[in-house]
């Protein structure tokens, strides 16, 4: 009966471990984001994006060509909720201090 109870702790000291492991962090989007701000600059490339990403000042439309959806924020940090733009999408931004990021 000990060696039983032994055992049983021992499995749930695992199952614990495992249950409190840290999350794993979410891998980059596989693509890229396209900006277009105005006529007269290029368009801004973001390639496999990840985290929170400033857009250009001017920007005034994003198109996902990633395989993530992307959420864009209306301030810098990506602090604000978003409207997500799935992939193969795109969507009229906000000039001004805006940011995208990728969603997990």
């Amino acid at each position: 009966m000990k060696k039983f109870l032994a055992a049983g702790g021992a499995a749930i000291a695992v199952a614990m471990t495992f249950a409190t492991a840290a999350p794993a962090v979410a891998a980059p989007a596989t693509g890229e984001v396209v900006v277009f701000s105005v006529e007269s600059t290029e368009l801004t490339v973001v390639e496999n994006p990840s985290g929170c990403v400033k857009l250009p000042t001017a920007a005034h439309v994003l198109v996902n060509q990633t395989d993530k959806p992307v959420r864009v924020h209306g301030d810098p940090f990506c602090v604000t909720p978003g409207l997500t733009v799935a992939p193969g999408y795109g969507s009229h931004v906000a000039a001004g201090s805006g940011s995208f990021s990728v969603d997990r």
